[in-house]
């Protein structure tokens, strides 16, 4: 059946709610620069173009915009992920991946448009077949051998990258799929430049390209490379001690140096990097489930994949590197003076950060499956105490009474549900249900906050 406990009715935490009036502008600025960027692009063909005659001349034309809005995309798909601090923090990880992954589709498709309009509009002006047209494109034009290699690298990244595929895949194994992309950009960029029509005795698009891609990757090299292993050099972590929190859940402590030069805020998350056997080769990410000391940081984590059940016998000393922090999923998003942290099992660990920390009326409901799976039940209840806040403990067994994710199961909790602010946490089926169920409640959908590590 589904037991619900609940602690004292909130009685105020002493910290008055700043309201903040609006919205980030980085969003909005973000996606008007990169509109801006494909329309010079756009621009570049038609400056260079002075007229288009034939069936022939539409499929070259065509295919040399296509051409160049897929190369631009390119710069555009690794600036996104490049975990540049301003883009992270206020748009979001979980947004930044989702207008990452809609990109690569778009550059898979682009590229692959692109290739095929060129052969067959070349094809017509030589008057040959399209196979022959191929074989002379790819053997005898300057570095176009490097850039078919390339593209079939995007079309194998795009593919694997598919929904079905990427089910079958670790999220290690995916993650360094991707470092190919970086390979196909590089086998690519040369016959853009060689071979482009646009680029030919043109020295302006030429230094604006170099400029373009220069720019790109000094911000991977920067955010994703020295940056991390600067902070590593000079925070000196080390795992403290791994502690049970639950069934297949443990908290891993790490202690460091100037551990508060990082200003991990509530909510967020850092990908790290535990130098280990088995383990060293891969950045996973985690929540901070306690907020940051100077020389303390926790995270929990539940022992599901082959990386996260190998954090369970990490060793005291095991040194660490860490990236970030990373992810807007802080009390920056909230717009009420009413919050809700609504958790599903390990979901927990972010929002025990800011059930702590958030100022103002907070509830938190926590489901999960057995008691025995309420992970840090015991800080929760204390803070709870302390600041006079509600709790809820929704757990669904035994089997055959869960609860549903309804509406009217959320209203029940908490009454002027529609009035708050949600943070939402948990498994990926859990957190569908609970959106659909808050909006059929009328929380408005900029009020629910949910923040994803799902690929």
């Amino acid at each position: 059946m589904t037991t619900t406990f609940t602690s004292p009715p909130y009685a105020g935490h002493g910290t008055r709610h700043r309201r903040r009036p609006h919205r980030s502008l980085v969003p909005f600025l973000t996606q008007l620069a990169i509109w801006a960027g494909a329309a010079g692009v756009l621009a570049l063909w038609w400056s260079d173009t002075t007229s288009v005659v034939g069936l022939a001349g539409w499929l070259t034309g065509a295919g040399r915009i296509t051409g160049l809005l897929a190369g631009y995309a390119c710069a555009v798909l690794l600036a996104l992920m490049a975990r540049v601090p301003l883009l992270d923090h206020s748009i979001g990880s979980d947004r930044l991946a989702r207008w990452h992954a809609l990109g690569g589709r778009c550059t898979v498709s682009l590229a692959l448009v692109h290739t095929l309009l060129i052969i067959w509009g070349y094809s017509l002006i030589s008057h040959t077949d399209v196979v022959s047209q191929t074989s002379t494109l790819v053997l005898h034009y300057p570095d176009l051998l490097k850039g078919t290699i390339g593209f079939l690298l995007f079309l194998a990244t795009g593919v694997l990258s598919a929904r079905a595929a990427r089910r079958r895949m670790s999220y290690e194994t995916w993650h360094y799929l991707h470092f190919a992309t970086y390979l196909a950009i590089f086998l690519t960029f040369g016959h853009q430049l060689s071979n482009g029509a646009d680029f030919v005795g043109n020295r302006l698009a030429q230094v604006a390209w170099y400029t373009l891609f220069l720019g790109v990757a000094v911000l991977v090299a920067w955010f994703r490379f020295a940056i991390p292993v600067r902070r590593g050099l000079r925070h000196r972590m080390r795992v403290a001690a791994v502690r049970p929190e639950a069934p297949g859940v443990v908290s891993v402590h790490l202690t460091g140096d100037r551990l508060d030069e990082l200003r991990g805020e509530p909510g967020q998350f850092l990908r790290w990097r535990f130098i280990a056997p088995g383990l060293w080769w891969t950045a996973n990410p985690y929540s901070l489930s306690a907020p940051a000391h100077p020389r303390h940081l926790r995270i929990t984590v539940k022992t599901a994949g082959g990386h996260s059940a190998s954090l369970a016998r990490l060793k005291p000393g095991t040194r660490v590197w860490a990236e970030g922090p990373y992810g807007s999923f802080t009390a920056n998003r909230r717009t009420s003076p009413k919050v809700l942290l609504l958790a599903g099992g390990v979901g927990i660990t972010p929002l025990r950060t800011l059930f702590e920390t958030l100022p103002g009326q907070v509830t938190l409901v926590y489901r999960a499956r057995t008691v025995e799976d309420l992970a840090l039940r015991g800080e929760i209840d204390a803070i709870a105490a302390h600041r006079r806040a509600r709790v809820h403990y929704v757990i669904d067994e035994p089997a055959g009474y869960s609860s549903p994710l309804t509406a009217q199961s959320l209203r029940s909790l908490v009454p002027d549900l529609a009035a708050h602010d949600v943070y939402l946490c948990g498994p990926p089926g859990m957190t569908q249900a609970a959106t659909e169920a808050l909006r059929d409640a009328g929380v408005p959908s900029r009020r629910i906050h949910h923040e994803s590590f799902t690929f």
